[in-house]
C-alpha cells in the first residue's frame, strides 16, 4: 500500500530527500523496511525475511532539543539524536519502518526503545554482555525468538536456505569493505581517511546488497588505478592514525578532518562504522545456521562486553597491520562503556609504547577549538 510523504518532507535537505524517496519506492512496491541501530543486529535474518534493513538517523545535534523534552540532558548524544529524529518525524527511515530493531547494548538505549515503541513498533534483542560459555546459547535462543516473532507477526517463513544465502551475501559485502579499507595499509595510504569513511558510510544508502558489493569493488579498483598512475592524496610524511571508540558520524569534521588537516592520516577506523562491523564472517556451512550467525555477532569487540578482550586484541593486531603511529579514541559524552574502558586501552597502549589520546565530545561545535588544540599537540609529539 502506498504511504504518503510526511507533511514535513519539504523541510528536509536534498540528501535526506533522496534517501527518503528510495525507501518510499521500496514501500510503494510492497517491500518491508526494518530500521536498525547497531552492528549487533543480525542482518542476515532480516535479509532472509525479505526486509530492507536501514540504519536510522541519529548523529546530529539538530534534533536533540526535541529529544530533551522527554529524555535527560546528561544522556549520550547518539541516543538523544536518534530519538529526536523519530519523535520530530525528521528521519525518513523511521517514518517508513515496518519494525524497528533495538538491542540492549546500553541502559540508555534500552530505555529509549521503550519510548520509541510508542512511535513505531520496536523489537528489542537482549544481548548477553559477557565472554561466557553460556553467552552463545543465550544469544542463539534470542535470535531464534526474534525469527519466530518476525514469522508470526508478518506471516512469513524464514528457511535455513534463505539464511545461508543471506549470510553468504553479507560475508561478500564484509569482505568487500575489508579489502577497500585495507588499501590504507599502503605507504602512503591510497585515500584520505575522511574520504574512506564517507565512502563506506555512503554505501549504506544503497539498499540492495549485490549493488553495494559491486559499488565497493568498483571503488577499490578506481582507487588502485589512480594510485598506480601516480595519485598521492596523502603526504608520505603524514602520521598514521587509528581511530577507535564510539560511532563518529556526527563528529567527523571536528575530529577526523582536523587530524588530516594538521599532519595526520587516518589509516584505520576500528569503531562501529569501520573494521569492527566487517571483521567477523558467518560460517555458512555450519549445521546450525542460526548458531553460526549468533557466533559471528558475539565476536564484535564492543565496550558493552565485560570483559572485552576481543576489542583489545583486535586493536593490537590492527596497530601492527596498519603500521600505526598513534591511536585516537573518540568517545561520546555520557557513553559509560567506552569512557570507562578508555583507561584499560590506555594501559595497553603504554605497554605497546604506542602514543594514545582519549577525547570525549558531543555533536555540538562548541568544543571544536579545544579539540583542535589537543589534536595538534598530539600529532606534533608523534
Amino acid at each position: 500500500m502506498t504511504r504518503a510523504l510526511p507533511e514535513r518532507f519539504a523541510e528536509f535537505g536534498d540528501a535526506r530527500k533522496n534517501g527518503f524517496l528510495k525507501v518510499k519506492e521500496i514501500k510503494d512496491n510492497g517491500g518491508k523496511v526494518a530500521g536498525v541501530f547497531c552492528t549487533f543486529t543480525p542482518l542476515e535474518l532480516l535479509d532472509a525475511a525479505g526486509f530492507t534493513p536501514v540504519s536510522l538517523c541519529g548523529m546530529s545535534a539538530e534534533t536533540i532539543p526535541a529529544a530533551e523534552a522527554h529524555l535527560p540532558k546528561n544522556l549520550c548524544p547518539l541516543i538523544k539524536s536518534s530519538y529526536g529524529f523519530a519523535v520530530s518525524d525528521k528521519c525518513p527511515y523511521t517514518y517508513f519502518s515496518d519494525i524497528i530493531v533495538g538491542e540492549t547494548t546500553c541502559d540508555g538505549k534500552k530505555k529509549m526503545y521503550e519510548l520509541l515503541n510508542d512511535i513505531r513498533p520496536t523489537y528489542v534483542l537482549h544481548l548477553p554482555q559477557g565472554e561466557l560459555e553460556s553467552s552463545i546459547y543465550e544469544w542463539t535462543n534470542e535470535i531464534r525468538r526474534f525469527k519466530e516473532y518476525i514469522e508470526s507477526t508478518f506471516g512469513i517463513t524464514i528457511t535455513d536456505e534463505a539464511l545461508r544465502t543471506a549470510a553468504r551475501l553479507r560475508n561478500e559485502e564484509r569482505a568487500a569493505r575489508l579489502t577497500l579499507m585495507e588499501l590504507q595499509k599502503s605507504k602512503p595510504p591510497m585515500a584520505r581517511g575522511l574520504d574512506m569513511y564517507k565512502t563506506l558510510e555512503g554505501a549504506g544508502f544503497m539498499f540492495e546488497t549485490c549493488g553495494r558489493i559491486a559499488h565497493l569493488e568498483s571503488l577499490k579498483a578506481d582507487i588502485e588505478n589512480a594510485y598506480a598512475n601516480g595519485a598521492r592524496p596523502v603526504d608520505a610524511s603524514a602520521k598514521r592514525i587509528l581511530i577507535t571508540g564510539c560511532p563518529i558520524g556526527g563528529i567527523l569534521e571536528k575530529t577526523v578532518k582536523a587530524i588530516e588537516e594538521h599532519g595526520g592520516a587516518v589509516v584505520c577506523f576500528e569503531n562501529c562504522s569501520g573494521i569492527k562491523a566487517a571483521y567477523q564472517m558467518v560460517d555458512t556451512q555450519a549445521d546450525d545456521i542460526l548458531k553460526a550467525i549468533a557466533q559471528r555477532y558475539l565476536g564484535i569487540g564492543c565496550a558493552v562486553m565485560t570483559p572485552n578482550s576481543i576489542r583489545l586484541s583486535n586493536i593490537e593486531k590492527l596497530i601492527a597491520e596498519y603500521d600505526v603511529d598513534g591511536v585516537v579514541e573518540l568517545d561520546l559524552q555520557s557513553c559509560t562503556p567506552y569512557t570507562v574502558e578508555a583507561y584499560t586501552l590506555r594501559k595497553l597502549m603504554e605497554r605497546l609504547s604506542v602514543p594514545y589520546i582519549a577525547i570525549e565530545t558531543d555533536y555540538s561545535q562548541s568544543d571544536s577549538g579545544q579539540l583542535l588544540t589537543r589534536l595538534e599537540a598530539f600529532l606534533e609529539m608523534l
